[in-house]
């Protein structure tokens, strides 16, 4: 008899079937996060860039001269340009007309085939953006204007309404007769929010109108009835002067423009009086963030440019060469590249990886470089100056910073004496409080949990580090203990994984000097500890401004609305009360009592109805006793805080540097043109 195997089942069950296949614009729906970054406002915005970007490629193509973006009234986003307009043809490989192909399938379009009809250079490489703003979007609608007549075809969450049909004639009066129209709306059942923030749009599309010479852009907000226009000739050479507008600059821009074999290399450069150094990388119109290869050339090649021309001219010695960081002081820098395939990291576009790129914008800033700094001697000599000051600055901040170390090494646990420490030693688990003045640290220090809140008390105002080395900056005491207790560093050997508290919390007082000193800290660690700040440890303690007591019940507010929300609530609480006492005693049969309402030990500061109230407006935090400082301040389970980030760092920047820099006409036009936007002006 013939032995049979046994045919043995999958593990667990798990077989063919469990596998989920997803088709058509379904992956978006499902993971919208690979795809558009998140689904949080920046997400939203993301929908608007796609479309965009499908235009902005016909401008680079030189098919473009114009866009339009309009933010409805009832949410919708319309975008129209004046290219050549999306094909309607059918394809030959999906059997649908090609604007259906490009609204509807990942990965298509004009940007794949490299033939001369196609984009030779491309924002959107990965041919996913307008499809996926169609599987995000409730409805889209797109109008195709070629050959005389108008084309349309609707969706329906990524899914086509019928074919592609002609609606109209082109009137022969219209100066555009080709381009394509798509309006969408997105889907509020995947988005956080789905209302678009006019200011978001108008920053993204200045710097896509500065990258783009000649091309026009109209953006225009139904809601509020605005229009604004951006069309700038001299493309990022408009664009760095407009960046440093409110700086000492050292130099007229640089600008370099070269093509090697198929990469086209735009760059403007132009040093200020700064400390910090400013990049704006770009790849084919994106943003990239988080640089690439075209930063690495850059860099590489302005370090050996300039020290080649600084020991050649006699300003350095052949064995005192300038560094990287040396050349990076107060550099103002939009490097712009155009290439046929980009590799970006990420459908967001963070970061550029081809390493080809590397070597053309070596090569190219090399070259314009040495003949720029040949030709022009005295602003050459100006930059040279600035970069030989930031070295010897470099030496003084690190023999300050290893002074720190050194001193924190000697002390034990490198922990200042004002620093009352936790005793969890998780970083993930602690926080630290950092508290304006002694009177209030003490609070602080007796209700905090010591388990795993640490306060560190600050005395006064610390130094304005915007416009202070780091030598002078380590110099501050106030701020030497901050760096020691974070436990990071700073300067060269500056690591955020040493971070001693996940949660930093700045505690300051509910007045003008509470605001300046929030400030002040708030530069600090956007110079100095932006990690901190990314990383989404950095928070702003909300501390209430008033108590309201009514009777033996109190109730905080943190703002003046809130503050006559409760005393209106606790007043009629309190009439309730006194009622229902009232009411018992009649049916009990007990005399009746003349009975005060809701008196208070304290001097009283009104009534209403016969009922008396207090409130007592918090000034300063060390007007609070300990108890109230945890309960109202302290402890996670009640405590409002709000956390810091960063959205857009070029816009942050240029608002530290109008708030805090040397030059007052811009401050002075900040305040005039925000003064009566203020809240809870204390004066």
């Amino acid at each position: 008899m013939a032995k049979t195997d046994k045919v043995k089942k999958p593990s667990g069950g798990y077989t063919a079937e469990n596998i989920t296949v997803l088709e058509g614009l379904e992956p978006v729906r499902k993971r919208p996060g690979m795809y558009i970054g998140s689904t949080s406002e920046t997400g939203l915005h993301h929908l608007i860039w796609e479309i965009v970007d499908n235009s902005v490629d016909e401008a680079m193509a030189g098919h473009a001269t114009k866009i339009g973006v309009l933010i409805q009234k009832d949410g919708g986003v319309t975008v129209a340009d004046n290219g050549r307009g999306i094909p309607v043809d059918i394809h030959k490989t999906t059997k649908k007309s090609a604007l259906e192909t490009v609204m509807t399938v990942l990965h298509a379009g004009g940007k794949f085939g490299g033939d001369a009809s196609g984009y030779k250079v491309s924002g959107g490489l990965h041919g996913v953006g307008a499809a996926v703003t169609n599987a995000l979007s409730t409805n889209m609608t797109v109008q195709v204007k070629r050959d005389g007549k108008i084309y349309e075809q609707k969706y329906k969450i990524g899914k086509p309404q019928g074919m592609v049909k002609p609606v109209g004639k082109v009137d022969k009066s219209d100066p555009e007769q080709t381009g394509t129209m798509t309006t969408f709306y997105p889907d509020a059942t995947i988005f956080e929010t789905v209302e678009f923030k006019f200011k978001t749009v108008l920053q993204h599309l200045r710097s896509q109108a500065y990258l783009t010479k000649g091309l026009h852009f109209i953006i225009t907000d139904e809601r509020v009835g605005l229009t604004y226009q951006y069309y700038f000739e001299g493309g990022i050479l408009s664009y760095i002067k407009q960046l440093n507008r409110n700086k000492k600059v050292k130099n007229a821009p640089i600008y370099i423009n070269k093509s090697v074999e198929d990469v086209l290399v735009e760059i403007a450069i132009q040093y200020t009086d700064d400390f910090d150094e400013r990049i704006l990388a770009y790849a084919n119109n994106e943003y990239n963030p988080e640089g690439g290869m075209h930063v690495t050339g850059f860099r590489t090649a302005l370090t050996r440019t300039i020290n080649n021309y600084a020991t050649k001219n006699g300003y350095v010695k052949e064995s005192e060469k300038l560094t990287g960081e040396d050349m990076r002081e107060g550099l103002a820098a939009i490097i712009s590249v155009k290439l046929p395939n980009p590799q970006f990291e990420g459908q967001t576009k963070a970061k550029l990886g081809n390493p080809e790129v590397r070597t053309a914008v070596e090569a190219v800033v090399n070259e314009a470089l040495e003949i720029y700094l040949e030709e022009h001697p005295q602003e050459a000599g100006k930059v040279i100056e600035k970069v030989i000051l930031a070295a010897k600055a470099r030496l003084a901040a690190r023999a300050a910073r290893d002074s720190v170390i050194r001193k924190g090494v000697l002390e034990g646990l490198a922990l200042p004496g004002k620093l009352a420490d936790c005793s969890e030693s998780d970083p993930a688990k602690c926080e630290l409080y950092i508290v304006e003045g002694d009177s209030a640290g003490g609070s602080a220090k007796q209700g905090r949990d010591r388990r795993f809140q640490a306060i560190l008390p600050l005395r006064g105002k610390i130094l304005n580090v915007e416009r202070a080395r780091l030598d002078k900056m380590l110099g501050n005491q106030e701020i030497k203990n901050l760096v020691i207790a974070f436990g990071t560093g700073i300067g060269e050997l500056y690591d955020v994984s040493k971070l001693r508290y996940h949660r930093v919390i700045i505690m300051t007082d509910a007045d003008v000097d509470g605001a300046h000193i929030r400030t002040l800290l708030m530069t600090l660690f956007y110079r100095y500890f932006p990690d901190i700040i990314k990383g989404g440890h950095l928070y702003i303690a909300q501390p209430p401004l008033f108590q309201v007591k009514v009777g033996k019940n109190a109730e905080y507010a943190f703002s003046d609305d809130e503050r006559d929300k409760v005393l209106k609530k606790l007043v009629a609480e309190s009439k309730a009360s006194a009622k229902a006492r009232k009411d018992k005693k009649k049916e009990a049969g007990e005399p009746e009592e003349p009975e005060e309402l809701s008196t208070v030990e304290e001097t009283t500061a009104g009534a209403i109805d016969g009922v008396k109230y207090t409130i007592q407006r918090y000034k300063g935090l060390g007007e609070m006793n300990p108890g109230q400082l945890w309960e109202t301040t302290m402890d996670p389970v009640r405590r409002v805080m709000l956390q810091v980030n960063i959205n857009d760092a070029e816009k942050v920047s240029e608002i530290f540097e109008v708030l805090m820099g040397d030059e007052v006409a811009p401050r002075k036009r900040f305040i005039t043109t925000h003064a009566k936007t203020v809240k809870n002006l204390d004066i």
